[in-house]
């Protein structure tokens, strides 16, 4: 019987998994939150996107790496985070349609235009951070298939 076989390892693997498992939707929560409150407390896109991330490479230490992957389309990434940058720069340039200048966001049809562009902006950071550490750890672990 190998070390890895152990009566130990395997119950310390169990119990990472179950308290994973338990954690990681507080977490992700926790990250949203740090995300949608960027305009108004601590906190913003970057962080919320790092917390979200942590999470999932959370999960991906203690169940696997294949399991994570397969569950949430890792590969699926890069086009997240293509997105995020597509969605910030629709915030920027947005304002031109209706009008405006560049970053004018008072030229938005919408009461309090400042406020929700940025929360679209804050959104879009979040998931470009998040799907690009994802995206880099995965291909850092020699298991991501694009």
């Amino acid at each position: 019987m190998s070390d890895s076989d152990s009566p130990d390892t395997q119950t310390a693997g169990i119990v990472a998994a179950t308290t994973s498992r338990v954690v990681a939707p507080f977490a992700a929560a926790f990250g949203l939150f740090t995300t949608f409150h960027g305009t108004s407390s601590v906190g913003g896109g970057f962080q919320g996107g790092v917390v979200v991330a942590a999470t999932v490479l959370l999960l991906a230490f203690a169940v696997g790496p294949g399991r994570v992957r397969a569950a949430l389309a890792v590969p699926r990434s890069p086009a997240l985070a293509a997105g995020g940058v597509l969605g910030f720069a629709a915030v920027g340039v947005g304002p031109v349609a209706f009008g405006g200048a560049v970053l004018e966001l008072a030229a938005y049809p919408i009461p309090k235009p400042a406020v929700y562009a940025t929360e679209v902006a804050e959104v879009a950071i979040a998931g470009t951070v998040s799907a690009t550490l994802v995206g880099l750890w995965f291909a850092l672990a020699g298991d991501f298939r694009a």
